[in-house]
């Protein structure tokens, strides 16, 4: 990222939350092994310029003359996912569903499934309707790594997964399987189901199914930009908007967002700290002992990438990209695809400790926030969880002081 729109935009965001008497999202300064936003290396000249290309399109600001909206809910990728990192409950997005059997509504005729709460001069903002099923808000996530995530190979993803429980110990992990989009582009290594669906990935509920997709989304559902890729303005009959801005379409042309998910897949991994200081070795061995690893698998394997830096890598992000059942606490009645409404796909931790230098010094863990501290994060755990939970509570103090600092270590 960046370092100079680093600066602006933390000192725009402190002007913005001092008008709304929040503190600040954005730290005064960042140690260089807590800073993220940084390429990985041995990219070709040619990845180095799209790289340079994505970074500044990432953070470009549009407005009405670029073809915001008509309806959004911010306005570039940056300002939810501030020096690349974890967001903020202030820059959340809300999205519901009215589901139909076991079918997911996308809720077309009402601007689909997402909330878009402002509008430009003319229109008018969305707001819930009274019809939906259920509703949940969604923290914006970390962005780096996300190129090795999106190199696993979907026969890894399904070797992880156990949908019958067939090893007993109460975690199955299901993929969430979806239609694939006119411009998906296919890797050899994804696999599709006998109905032509594709392994979704990305997303709270895995609801994309690689990065192209989920910029392409991102660019029509939270800024209202149209692509190449998805050509028309959201349109809500309900509120009787006509239909598109002024500004011709497609709003950006192709080339920026295969840019911008070319910046997104080539960012590092959040970097480790204190890996090898004895209480976070001992917690990540409990880590391991109360079982939460068997869904927040530490260690992926890369296949072969176009890029040859993502080629048979070996990371270690702590997730198996699979859904999980998490229990009622956790269940918003809000799905998408094939998931469960209490369905969740596994969390990545990776830069989990460093969530507070993204979120202004603060921390709000889960899909949506609402936890303040690591320990409440995990009593929110039921489901497949549950026995994690309740192994974590029964630790003596200093104990669960190691499992924590280990956490933190990510």
């Amino acid at each position: 990222m960046d370092k100079t729109r680093l600066l602006a935009m933390a000192l725009s965001l402190g002007l913005f939350l001092a008008v709304v008497a929040c503190e600040s999202l954005f730290p005064d300064n960042i140690e260089p092994e807590k800073l993220l936003g940084e390429p990985i290396l041995e990219l070709t000249p040619e990845q180095q310029q799209s790289h340079a290309k994505g970074d500044t399109e990432f953070g470009r600001v549009f407005g009405v003359v670029d073809g915001l909206g008509p309806i959004f809910v911010s306005t570039s990728c940056e300002s939810c996912h501030i020096g690349d990192g974890k967001g903020h409950p202030s820059t959340s997005l809300t999205r519901f569903n009215r589901q139909d059997g076991l079918d997911f509504d996308p809720m077309i005729s009402v601007g689909a499934s997402q909330l878009q709460h402002r509008a430009i001069t003319g229109y008018t903002p969305e707001t819930l309707p009274t019809d939906i099923k259920g509703s949940t808000r969604l923290t914006p996530p970390a962005v780096g790594g996300l190129g090795y995530l999106a190199a696993v190979s979907d026969a890894d993803i399904l070797a992880m997964a156990d949908p019958h429980d067939l090893n007993g110990d109460g975690i199955s992990g299901v993929p969430n399987y979806f239609p694939a989009p006119d411009f998906f582009e296919p890797e050899k290594f994804h696999l599709p189901d006998a109905a032509g669906r594709y392994i979704g990935r990305f997303g709270k509920k895995a609801g994309a199914i690689d990065l192209l997709q989920q910029v392409a989304n991102a660019y029509l559902l939270d800024m209202g930009i149209t692509s190449e890729f998805l050509r028309t303005d959201l349109y809500n009959e309900q509120l009787g908007n006509h239909t598109g801005d002024n500004i011709p379409d497609p709003e950006v042309p192709g080339s920026v967002v295969r840019n911008v998910v070319l910046y997104m897949r080539t960012l590092k991994v959040p970097p480790r700290r204190n890996a090898r200081q004895p209480e976070v070795l001992a917690g990540e061995q409990l880590f391991i002992q109360l079982g939460c690893a068997k869904c927040h698998v530490p260690t992926l394997k890369t296949g072969l990438s176009d890029i040859a830096a993502l080629s048979i890598q070996t990371f270690h992000p702590y997730t198996d990209l699979l859904l999980h059942d998490m229990g009622p606490a956790l269940d918003d009645n809000y799905t998408e695809g094939s998931a469960r409404t209490s369905e969740w796909r596994t969390a990545p931790l990776w830069g989990l400790g460093l969530a507070a230098e993204a979120q202004g010094r603060q921390v709000f863990y889960l899909h949506d926030g609402r936890a303040r501290t690591l320990p409440e994060a995990i009593q929110y755990h039921g489901g497949e969880a549950a026995n994690s939970r309740i192994k974590f509570t029964a630790l003596p103090t200093p104990n669960q002081k190691e499992l924590l600092s280990f956490l933190q270590s990510l």
